[in-house]
């Protein structure tokens, strides 16, 4: 039993370089009233973000699509050393009362993750939250700014980060995306 807590902690050591764990359990910040998953589809670019192992590169968008079975189709894409790199996974409603807690997926070897969207007007803006919990004891999360076009005015981006916090979600590592010259590279 003295191997278990080695093994959960070579299991997220890769993890830390990136994010930074915070004590205690995820919090439990407030979703979307009313979220309307059909009107929440489309493309995506990501305006600001909390550090992220998996996602190194710029012009990072992500494409979400209905499918008929009422999964969703997730297709992100980032340009990583001049190379345009894609990558899909499904998406659900993991409870069919709160249709803001999506979960995501791009293995099957691997569980749904989290993927909330705490606030979105459809047409501009959206904050997405993803958390995870390890024994309760401490936590790892994701937030995200994401807009329909590459770039929000300052004042939508502060607004952002006014609500994350009152949602009790530290957002002081929060970086700007890159999203220049995302067309003329490729």
């Amino acid at each position: 039993m003295q191997l278990f807590p080695v093994v959960v902690f070579a299991f997220i050591l890769p993890l830390i370089g990136a994010q930074v764990p915070h004590w205690g359990p995820c919090p439990e910040p407030a979703v979307q009233p009313a979220f309307i998953l059909k009107q929440f589809m489309g493309r995506w670019f990501e305006i600001a973000k909390l550090p992220a192992q998996f996602e190194k590169g710029r012009c990072i968008e992500t494409n979400f699509t209905l499918k008929t079975d009422n999964s969703i189709r997730v297709v992100s894409s980032e340009i990583l050393k001049a190379e345009l790199r894609k990558i899909e996974g499904t998406g659900v409603i993991e409870d069919m009362k709160n249709p803001a807690k999506l979960g995501i997926s791009y293995t099957y070897v691997l569980p749904y993750s989290p993927y909330w969207i705490l606030s979105t007007d459809y047409v501009n803006s959206a904050l997405v939250y993803s958390c995870t919990d390890i024994l309760r004891l401490f936590h790892f999360d994701f937030a995200w700014i994401l807009g329909r076009t590459r770039t929000l005015p300052e004042a939508t981006v502060e607004k952002a980060m006014e609500i994350f916090a009152k949602n009790n979600i530290d957002v002081s590592r929060m970086t700007p995306s890159r999203q220049k010259d995302c067309d003329k590279t490729l």
